[in-house]
């Protein structure tokens, strides 16, 4: 059994130990997985992309016919008080704070009861950072059919198909699952996806099949400040395997390259199998943009 630490979090009006935090075992997000989640990460103790985050989540929570249960306000000052807590505790200045939103406690039953108390958590983890040696060298990815529910753009807490998938690539010593939907890209495991040809970042369009990445805006932007082209559209997995490079994004991994899907190697010429120059400078954006959209 794991050690639960000792870290502050945010449980239905108190801040307690992690260790400490108990939920009902009739609470729906238990029992079914009714209910959602974010991720928000911080650096140097300021939240990165803090209100994208939040209208995120007001879009799960109005799927699923959740009230929001915090004023917007609010949310921002248990995120930075949870934050500062874990600095000044141990020191990590870089990290995710972890958000869930369940519909709350009532006897077993699919209908979704009305007017319940929705369960409100919060906690926060220093952050695992993808190496220096990932960023020189690039990751290894597998691919596999996208098995997961039809619902992906909601940020449900009901991840079994995501954690199946990324146990696939676990297995293969990979670090992701690019999954693909009857012939066309959706995205990866736990990440978005974005394949580079001639010098252009092409993304899936959005859906019900592909969850709306922070990202995506982010990877848009920086495309814009540093004058490379970007478009959604349909991608065949044909294009991804013949792409110039493969990138990954997420609050973690922030931006990183693929290098190898499948066992075969990415991109052409000399940068076959290397991180590419597209990767170089839309990473070198995002950490201007780290040091400029925290608060």
């Amino acid at each position: 059994m794991q050690t639960l630490p000792e870290t502050l979090c945010y449980l239905n009006g108190e801040l307690v130990p992690v260790r400490d935090a108990k939920v009902s075992v009739l609470d729906r997000g238990f029992i079914f997985g009714d209910g959602v989640y974010e991720v928000v990460p911080a650096y140097g103790a300021k939240l990165f992309r803090f209100d994208e985050h939040m209208a995120r989540l007001n879009r799960s929570l109005a799927k699923l016919r959740i009230a929001n249960p915090l004023a917007a306000e609010r949310w921002l000052e248990l995120a930075r008080e949870l934050v500062a807590a874990l600095h000044g505790a141990t020191g990590a200045a870089d990290q995710l704070v972890y958000i869930q939103v369940t519909r709350g406690v009532a006897l077993r039953d699919h209908v979704m009861p009305a007017d319940l108390e929705p369960t409100v958590f919060m906690m926060v983890n220093p952050m695992k950072p993808a190496s220096a040696e990932q960023r020189h060298q690039g990751v290894a990815c597998i691919s596999a059919r996208d098995f997961r529910w039809e619902r992906a753009d909601i940020k449900s807490i009901s991840l079994l198909g995501n954690v199946m998938a990324r146990q696939m690539s676990a297995d293969h010593n990979a670090v992701e699952t690019i999954l693909f939907r009857n012939g066309f890209l959706t995205e990866a495991s736990s990440s978005n996806v974005w394949v580079v040809q001639e010098g252009a970042v092409l993304g899936p369009p959005k859906s019900e099949h592909v969850l709306e990445g922070i990202r995506y805006e982010l990877i848009r932007e920086l495309c814009e400040d540093v004058g490379i082209a970007f478009n959604l559209r349909p991608i065949p997995e044909a294009d991804v395997a013949s792409a110039d490079e493969l990138l990954l994004s997420s609050a973690t991994k922030e931006v990183l390259p693929i290098t190898s899907l499948d066992g075969t190697p990415i991109g052409h010429g000399a940068l076959r199998g290397k991180p590419g120059p597209v990767y170089a400078r839309l990473y070198e954006a995002y950490q201007r943009a780290k040091a400029t959209q925290s608060i």
